[in-house]
């Protein structure tokens, strides 16, 4: 059934038409994400799906008592309204508290946050995931997603989108997360030019069909061919989920890729990097370190010994509060380490881009504030100048010529990374670089960082953007460890579902091993003493037993709550105490892995 119908839509802010005699229609049951470069028109084209914009010419039709339910990019709230107040809308307790489906919605949006905290005390994250539970504890029959994936850490998106697959309403989404993309849309819609050009399958197969388009019709210049071709070769060469994906044209996309050379060339550029940084880029040496200073804020690397060596590509994953922007902030040298030492080479010329916007002059040129840096830089073997990168980087023509002061927050992103570059360093740390960076931006970033040779340290929600420029992940689970990711983001996110990764907060609190391990006895060289190993022992039995008592109970609980399946203050009751005891258990669980893995490290 067709719910929204364009017909011959236009729309123009100022001399510049954004939507020209567009005709498209969505259908129940489809899910489409929407792509397109910053500016271009996405947003303008579903808030006039979503009714809340009139264009000016043109028609659009909504089907008779059409539910819409839209997340814009900003959230107003009542500063006084609660938290609940805004998600449930007054709905009772008993009433939400026995609906397993909101349940499940508020456990993986809003799990740290008080619901009866005032709106008005909500960080910018807090207020997007309450504005995105709200949308989604209502029932649509389209949902309309602007930047859902904004402010979400990457266990948050996952859960995003497997929660969105499953729903029965048709889904229009506006996002630069392509993994997301790729994960919850089966049609894909390009914004360009006043146009909108319609392909099936998610983001992989958008790529594939249209550089298809491209070599067919050869209407494309060679550099932006080149760019969707190595594109392309990561998607089909890259780890078997995302090449499993394209079912378009596979026969033609190989021909495509046949003679394309892997994205980067691995041994060339460690050669190289080796080369300019010597053996040593940055040894961390039995470090710890606290958030907020020493022995003050949480604790993020307890003892931790690791090495990064010239020309490692690497992406630094945890929950939100695990303490990744710290560890950056220790490799720049912001911070100092609360004990041990961090050896960092002498031949290192570091950059880091943090998520905190550098101050510019607003009276300057955008193409002054590069030039100031260098006019010049040389990245692999090729020769840039300013202008050539700040075009790459979406800054074209007229756009040079912009005084700072008129930026948007994305654009001011954007230079600020390409002053970093233009500094040729040979260390590169980068804090969220993909913030408010469009799809065809994020492209061109990334083939610059292929070219790029040095060492590089990422932090990104973007999984994408991570599986596309670290060779390895590295992540942070709350143990005071860097532990390696063999599996990359899909393990993490393994771990995370088995309780094993924590903010640095949550890990901070002493465990009771630890505390049994605060012994007057000194230790032997490199390990623990008989009697801690037996202590250890101990609470690892009883750790168990408790764990085993955890479980009855839960399974006791459940079965209660189905026999009081009509009574919804008994139903309220209990599901509050199951929530406590699955509290307890986690608590248990992860108290016993830590314990585990001091024993297994003797």
């Amino acid at each position: 059934m067709n719910l929204v119908n364009l017909e011959s839509v236009s729309h123009a802010f100022g001399p510049k038409p954004l939507l020209a005699d567009v005709s498209l229609g969505l259908e129940e049951g489809d899910r489409i994400g929407v792509v397109g470069r910053n500016g271009g028109g996405k947003t303008t084209l579903i808030s006039i799906i979503a009714g809340t914009l009139k264009p000016d010419g043109g028609r659009v039709t909504h089907t008779r008592g059409l539910r819409v339910g839209a997340l814009a990019q900003r959230d107003r709230f009542d500063p006084d309204t609660a938290v609940k107040d805004i998600v449930l809308a007054g709905r009772a307790e008993h009433e939400w508290a026995g609906d397993a489906a909101i349940r499940e919605i508020l456990a993986n949006l809003l799990a740290d946050i008080d619901l009866a905290a005032p709106a008005g005390a909500l960080s910018g994250g807090e207020r997007r995931r309450t504005a995105l539970a709200r949308l989604l504890v209502e029932e649509h029959d389209l949902l309309i997603l602007d930047e859902p994936t904004n402010h979400l850490d990457i266990e948050a998106i996952a859960w995003l989108a497997g929660h969105l697959v499953q729903r029965k309403s048709a889904l229009l989404v506006v996002t630069h997360d392509r993994w997301f993309l790729d994960a919850v849309s089966t049609r894909t819609w390009e914004v360009v030019d006043g146009s909108v050009e319609r392909y099936e399958g998610g983001y992989a197969a958008y790529v594939l069909a249209k550089a298809e388009r491209a070599r067919i019709a050869q209407a494309a210049e060679e550099r932006r061919q080149n760019l969707m071709r190595k594109e392309i070769a990561w998607l089909r060469r890259g780890p078997p989920a995302r090449t499993s994906k394209p079912k378009f044209r596979i026969n033609a996309a190989e021909a495509l890729i046949a003679n394309e050379p892997p994205p980067r060339e691995t041994v060339e550029l460690l050669s190289f990097a080796s080369a300019r940084l010597g053996k040593t880029v940055a040894d961390l040496e039995d470090v710890t370190l606290h958030a907020g200073g020493p022995a003050e804020g949480p604790l993020v690397l307890d003892h931790c010994t690791y090495q990064f060596g010239p020309g490692d590509r690497i992406g630094l994953i945890g929950v939100n509060g695990s303490g990744k922007s710290s560890v950056l902030r220790l490799l720049s040298g912001t911070v100092e380490p609360d004990s041990g030492r961090m050896v960092r080479g002498k031949t290192v010329r570091l950059a880091h881009l943090s998520q905190e916007l550098a101050e510019l002059d607003p009276a300057r040129r955008v193409l002054e504030t590069v030039e100031e840096i260098r006019k010049y830089v040389q990245v692999g073997k090729k020769e840039w100048s300013a202008s050539q990168l700040l075009e790459r980087l979406g800054f074209r023509g007229e756009a040079q010529w912009k005084v700072v002061g008129d930026l948007s927050g994305g654009e001011r992103r954007r230079l600020q990374l390409l002053r970093l570059i233009m500094n040729e360093p040979n260390v590169l740390l980068l804090d969220e670089p993909t913030n408010d960076l469009d799809i065809e931006t994020l492209t061109e970033l990334e083939d610059l960082l292929d070219s790029w040779p040095g060492t590089l340290v990422v932090v990104s929600h973007d999984r994408y953007f991570l599986e596309r420029v670290a060779d390895r992940c590295v992540a942070l689970l709350g143990d005071g460890r860097l532990s390696m990711l063999p599996g990359g983001v899909d393990e993490y996110l393994e771990r995370r579902a088995a309780g094993a990764a924590l903010s640095a907060r949550a890990a901070s609190a002493p465990s009771a091993p630890e505390r049994a391990g605060r012994d007057d006895q000194p230790a032997p060289e490199g390990g623990l003493s008989a009697k801690e190993l037996r202590e250890l022992q101990k609470e690892l039995n009883r750790l168990e037993r408790q764990i085993d008592k955890f479980g009855e109970r839960e399974a006791k609980l459940h079965a209660e709550m189905a026999e009081a399946a009509s009574d919804f203050e008994r139903l309220a009751t209990l599901d509050a105490e199951l929530r406590e005891i699955a509290a307890q258990k986690e608590s248990a669980e992860l108290e016993w892995m830590a314990v585990a893995e001091r024993l297994e490290g003797q």
